[in-house]
């Protein structure tokens, strides 16, 4: 077996991938003074950007969830790595020749093939099947792209392939390359039947990329009338690399202009981005056979700086049709995922992206974005267009549907925005939309209780060992323990001597101990100017997730000054973090006086009063000294 990987290889992995280069392919990231960038967290789901992400040390860290670590960690976390993986994964990218131990043994493999392994086999398909699209039993593919106005520099763009109509073609090219069975099939590419077989056949095919821009899955378009698949499209199924409600069409290709213009324009399919993207619409996104959903929405507010500071927007097209109103319900439905502005944009004839640049060409496209109307607007005038205005009744039962959905929405703060658009739309007085929509929220069902005997019932059963809470680490009593680490972390060398007098007594919060002994275990801090490796060896030292999480923190974490800290800027917090220890001690030692009878146990009581004068003295000094190195 292979061994170990090198100790000095996955150094110099951990030394070339930037972790801002790595982090942009998912996540859209701004500056954040000091060093730093941040951007909402792909790790859960927020509102205000508190992900921060310091090139300088190679570290991330979320101050909402507390996931951090380095760039190898991050790729761990995001895309399920292991960690041999997650170095292989970033060698290959950085050019780096990874050496193994002889023999050690990898005791990380993941079970079933790796996902390296899948994506590898999915590069290796794509290519093929792009091959295959000049063959002569293409020839009704490349009509059909013809037809769309797609040539053959727009379909080597997007990667457009053929499947072969014979079934194993793709089988045995995968199996000449070296992919077994187990591999093919894990990765949605070979179906087994009474034997193995291609999973798309005779149909045309458009690879379905990560936001990095790796192929994980196909989308498959039936171009032949004997085709036995009646569906008009397939998609590879779920897979471990690929999961339909969690990947957008066409992200690949957006993602940065998304970030750039903080807008997205979601469509409807994989043709309708070809269009829009060529047509100057560089946005545009797709879902892959299912609908617009919550998971999609937190993958694209991640591109879109979507949070309380600044509002994008996302625009979506639908057909005029029913189906398309139905869409526009559903998306209206999850219109709270987003902080920016929501908009429907709409053809006049129906016409979906595709057949408008057919039809009108390429600035018809942008226009159709360009018109676009909030989507709340267009969804109760869909609702109210049901009725007929001209009836007093029929005014009344289109504001009680209207009153309904917007009782519906989970952004209170809109509720009294939409019911004057929708008493503006009906032609009623606003008092009469804002009662009906009191009414239709009153009416509206209850959350579910729990049963409370059963709740009673089961914490009774419930083992009784509660786990220690600490305390927020955010706490103000900890401010100058956790700026003085930071300096420690973030600047060692200008840290120097002034940090030998310190010790773990001085930290009274038990993670920021633990952070301590481990840079006293590792020596104290370095002396060399730039170590980015320093709080790596930290964080790969720490036992405990809470030590490591901290560590990965005061990696990430501006300091206070915007200047850069010199050895007297240093002194300062270490002299304040020895005069509040001398204070605990003070503290300690008064109370121990008001306990002890000075008649009756003289010679303690003058021992901890002389102890006392000494500590007070003590901690004048500092304070002096603290002040005079401010």
């Amino acid at each position: 077996m292979a061994g170990r990987i090198r100790e000095e290889d996955i150094a110099e992995v951990r030394e070339k991938a930037r972790i801002d280069e790595v982090v942009s392919s998912y996540v859209t990231l701004r500056p954040a003074g000091g060093g730093s960038l941040k951007g909402l967290c792909p790790f859960h789901d927020e509102k205000s950007p508190s992900f921060h992400v310091t090139p300088s040390r190679n570290f991330y860290h979320c101050f909402g969830c507390q996931e951090g670590g380095d760039v190898l960690n991050f790729l761990m976390k995001i895309d399920g790595l292991t960690f041999v993986e997650a170095v292989e994964r970033l060698a290959d990218k950085y050019g780096v020749q990874l050496r193994r131990e002889e023999g050690d043994v990898l005791d990380d493999r993941p079970k079933g093939p790796a996902r390296a392994r899948l994506i590898e086999a999915h590069r290796v398909a794509q290519e093929f099947y792009a091959g295959h699209l000049a063959a002569p039993d293409a020839v009704e593919g490349r009509r059909f792209l013809d037809e769309r106005g797609f040539d053959q520099e727009s379909a080597a763009r997007f990667g457009i392939g053929f499947a072969p109509r014979d079934g194993e073609s793709l089988l045995t090219h995968l199996r000449q390359r070296g992919f077994h069975d187990e591999e093919t099939v894990a990765a949605g590419l070979v179906a087994i039947g009474r034997s193995a077989y291609d999973r798309f056949r005779g149909r045309l095919l458009w690879p379905i990329r990560d936001a990095s821009g790796d192929t994980i899955g196909f989308g498959a378009r039936r171009i032949f009338d004997d085709d036995k698949i009646e569906a008009k499209y397939l998609n590879t199924p779920e897979t471990p690399i690929y999961k339909k409600s969690q990947v957008l069409y066409g992200l690949d290709l957006a993602r940065r202009d998304i970030g750039r213009s903080s807008q997205a324009v979601v469509v409807e399919g994989y043709t309708d981005v070809m269009a829009c993207h060529l047509a100057g619409v560089t946005t545009a996104v797709a879902t892959c056979g299912t609908a617009f959903g919550d998971d999609h929405a937190r993958v694209l507010r991640r591109f879109l700086h979507d949070h309380e500071e600044f509002r994008g927007e996302v625009i979506f097209t639908f057909d005029g049709d029913a189906a398309g109103q139905k869409a526009a319900l559903r998306a209206f439905g999850g219109d709270q995922n987003f902080v920016s502005q929501t908009y429907v944009a709409v053809e006049p004839d129906g016409l979906d992206p595709c057949d408008l640049r057919i039809q009108k060409g390429d600035a018809a496209v942008r226009e159709l974005v360009a018109r676009r109307v909030p989507l709340y607007r267009f969804v109760l005038s869909n609702v109210v267009a049901k009725y007929d205005l001209d009836r007093a009744d029929g005014r009344v039962d289109a504001v009680r549907e209207g009153a309904r959905l917007v009782s519906s929405i989970r952004d209170k703060s809109k509720v009294d925005a939409f019911a004057r658009e929708l008493a503006g739309m009906v032609g009623v007085d606003i008092e009469e939309a804002r009662t009906e929509v009191r009414r239709a929220a009153n009416r509206r069902p209850a959350p579910a209780q729990p049963d409370r005997r059963a709740a009673t019932a089961a914490a009774s059963e419930a083992p009784a060992t509660p786990r220690q809470q600490l305390p927020d680490l955010r706490d103000p009593r900890f401010s100058i323990e956790k700026e003085t680490l930071k300096l420690v972390i973030q600047h060692p060398a200008a840290v120097g001597r002034s940090a030998v007098d310190v010790d773990g007594d001085d930290f009274t919060h038990p993670t920021y101990r633990a952070v301590w002994q481990l840079v006293s275990a590792a020596g104290g801090p370095p002396a060399a100017a730039n170590e980015p490796a320093w709080a790596g060896r930290l964080r790969d030292a720490a036992t405990d997730p809470a030590v490591s999480s901290a560590i990965a923190a005061l990696a990430v974490e501006p300091l206070l000054t915007a200047k850069e800290p010199d050895h007297t800027y240093v002194a300062a917090h270490v002299y304040r973090l020895q005069e509040l220890t001398a204070s605990r001690r003070i503290a300690d030692l008064k109370s121990r006086l008001q306990r002890t009878n000075p008649v009756e146990q003289a010679t303690e009581y003058n021992r901890m009063f002389g102890e006392l004068v000494a500590l007070e003295s003590h901690r004048r000094n500092l304070r002096e000294r603290a002040v005079g190195a401010s």
